[in-house]
């Protein structure tokens, strides 16, 4: 595949706020979000250069792009997650991995909540499994998670995945909190120092994302950080309204990127 290096999120399709305590947040993308405006935003993006799109198989944010590309003839690309259990024998994951691909899914990642579930419980050889399903449909397949671990233990274990999505981001922003417990929990990259330093060695390329901490970082700061911390693609929401400014500072930041790791993809 031929991804751009600003890739649109899909998360403000779903209406899926990471808002803390501000309760009015996650209604009012529902008001503004509608689907048409969803249709104009992927129009949008596409027009701007951003070729691929990343989210999940939720109802919400499918339907949109199913009409775009289907009857609007759309030409942006999906990288998309099924929300199926890695249980034995794959059944469920095998279901919904059919269904994205009947649709047109060009790209399968493993849901970053299961990438963490199953890098805790010890069992990345399911995770293994479910790329090796996916890769057998002959599209490409990546592993997601925000945990370190997700990484380290598929490279340790040789998972054949074909990229990673993994969170990443700096901790000095206001409302920087390590404690899920906490309602203004927003951190979604613990050890990004850590991170930088193993993903200088890791040859898949490495879709960024969480570049923002959900909109607590501005992207004049979280792009550059992204790309000169190694990401090859950073993938990041954005309301129609963003995308013009978003692609700007992305081009920018590429172009004076100062990494040590090579660029992968």
């Amino acid at each position: 595949m031929e991804v751009s290096r600003l890739i649109l999120g899909g998360n403000l399709f779903e209406h899926c706020m990471h808002s803390r305590d501000l309760k009015y947040v996650t209604p009012l993308a529902k008001h503004y979000n509608t689907e048409e405006r969803a249709i104009e935003t992927l129009r949008l993006a596409e027009s701007m250069g951003i070729n691929t799109m990343s989210g999940s198989i939720n109802q919400t944010s499918m339907k949109p792009l199913r009409k775009y590309r289907e009857k609007l003839n759309g030409k942006i690309q999906w990288i998309i997650c099924p929300y199926a259990p890695l249980e034995e024998g794959l059944a469920k994951f095998n279901a919904e991995v059919e269904k994205l691909l009947d649709w047109g899914c060009d790209a399968i990642y493993i849901w970053g909540a299961r990438g963490d579930q199953y890098a805790r419980a010890g069992r990345v050889d399911l995770i293994g499994k479910a790329v090796e399903a996916v890769k057998a449909y002959g599209v490409p397949c990546g592993v997601c998670g925000h945990l370190l671990e997700v990484v380290v233990e598929c490279e340790k274990q040789k998972v054949p995945a074909d990229f990673y999505i993994k969170t990443l981001h700096h901790h000095n922003y206001p409302s920087m909190v390590m404690d899920k417990k906490s309602p203004w929990y927003s951190c979604w990259c613990k050890k990004s120092d850590e991170l930088i330093e193993f993903m200088q060695g890791v040859e898949k390329p490495w879709i960024a994302f969480k570049v923002m901490a959900a909109g607590a970082i501005p992207p004049e700061d979280a792009f550059p950080y992204a790309f000169n911390a190694g990401a090859d693609c950073i993938l990041a929401g954005m309301f129609d309204f963003q995308i013009a400014h978003d692609v700007k500072l992305a081009k920018n930041a590429v172009a004076n990127a100062k990494r040590k790791r090579p660029w992968r993809a």
